[in-house]
């Protein structure tokens, strides 16, 4: 983890300089010192990308910086949110959209309809330390009431009720997706990441592949995914077959999918935290412009430098101080292709991550599961 001096990671008005920090250390960092450490930045952020969240890099600044797209969420929803952590803990919404857009109906198993939805959605709290982060997974069949909201453009969209949350993006975008969790936790979302498909398959591509273990066999043709019991290298198609499937473990549902998720998440993690990528200058560049090429950000990490003091006050977060949970939820009666939200026990997670505590284990217990946990670890 970086030093106390450190700027907060993606604290407005920070521009993400070293510059400062240089001088308050006792010199001016070198050229050389500077690209070092926004190659360590980029080497964090890729597990962050995937995480299924995460943008990066460093040198060759301007090209990177205009591969950036980003959303403006403050200008969108306005003053009428939660307020920010007091403690400098920080809740980062991450989405995976399925558009099906530029190719990506090839990967996604369906046709181009010109429509997105949050395909996964994850929200990472970091704690006041920036030692320790949990992940909770919010199922995208999940039934909730979507608020009133306003979209990038400008567009007003009414509220709804009982719909499904990945509705939410497919309705408004970032903002309206964002705006529904913080309605559902009562937590403000201090950061948004957002990667598609053909991103997230040529960021695991680009990063090596990354290694899995499987407790057995999983077959899903839907998702082009083939795997023996054992361990893998995973390549980019495999990945993205491995996050998609529901067909392949556990009980089918959206569920299980959640739960090879979030095992893939900390084998992404633990591997780029060792994978050496300073010996591989080009391998190391091809993954910053990838990232920055097919992540959206909100526009207050929206550029290099705030995306490098963003990754820099999270790299001390590795997979051994990651927990994951996925929002309490029980299958809907009316509708088993459908969940709602476990109301007492959602409001445990809320608490917990609000106290910067962990989440009990009442919150967990006898929810609608999946049936998928330990068929994945890491390799």
């Amino acid at each position: 983890m970086s030093a106390e001096s450190t700027p907060g990671p993606g604290t407005p008005g920070e521009s993400g300089s070293t510059s400062a920090r240089g001088a308050a250390e006792g010199g001016r960092r070198t050229p050389l010192a500077r690209r070092r450490k926004a190659l360590t930045a980029t080497a964090w952020t890729a597990a962050g990308i995937v995480v299924l969240g995460g943008a990066g890099a460093g040198f060759l600044y301007y090209k990177l910086n205009d591969n950036l797209k980003t959303v403006d969420i403050n200008q969108a929803l306005g003053a009428d949110r939660p307020a920010k952590a007091a403690t400098g803990a920080e809740n980062i919404l991450v989405l995976g959209s399925d558009s099906r857009a530029g190719g990506n109906e090839k990967l996604g198993g369906g046709a181009d309809d010109g429509s997105a939805r949050s395909d996964t959605a994850m929200i990472v709290h970091v704690d006041e330390d920036h030692k320790n982060a949990t992940v909770v997974s919010i199922p995208r069949d999940t039934l909730v009431d979507r608020p009133e909201c306003t979209d990038s453009r400008g567009d007003a969209h009414p509220a709804a009720r009982d719909v499904m949350f990945n509705e939410a993006y497919s309705t408004g975008g970032a903002a309206c997706a964002v705006k529904t969790v913080e309605s559902l936790t009562g937590m403000r979302m201090d950061h948004y990441l957002e990667v598609d498909f053909k991103g997230f398959q040529k960021l695991v591509d680009d990063l090596g592949g990354v290694r899995i273990s499987t407790a057995r066999a999983i077959h899903d043709p839907n998702s082009h995914l083939d795997l023996a019991a054992g361990p893998h290298t995973l390549d980019g198609r495999q990945a993205l077959g491995l996050v998609r499937t529901r067909h392949g473990v556990g009980d089918g549902s959206d569920l299980g999918r959640i739960q090879l998720q979030q095992a893939f998440v900390k084998a992404l993690v633990s591997q780029v935290k060792h994978i050496g990528l300073f010996s591989d200058p080009k391998r190391l560049y091809d993954l910053a412009d990838t990232a920055t090429r097919t992540v959206t950000t909100d526009s207050d990490i929206g550029s290099v430098n705030r995306l490098i003091a963003f990754a820099d006050g999270l790299k001390g977060v590795d997979s051994s101080h990651m927990s994951t949970v996925t929002m309490p939820v029980q299958y809907d009666t009316a509708d088993a292709n459908r969940v709602v939200v476990d109301q007492r026990k959602a409001r445990l997670v809320w608490n917990a991550l609000k106290a910067d505590r962990p989440v009990p284990e009442a919150a967990r217990e006898g929810t609608a599961s999946g049936g998928a946990a330990g068929v994945v670890t890491s390799s």
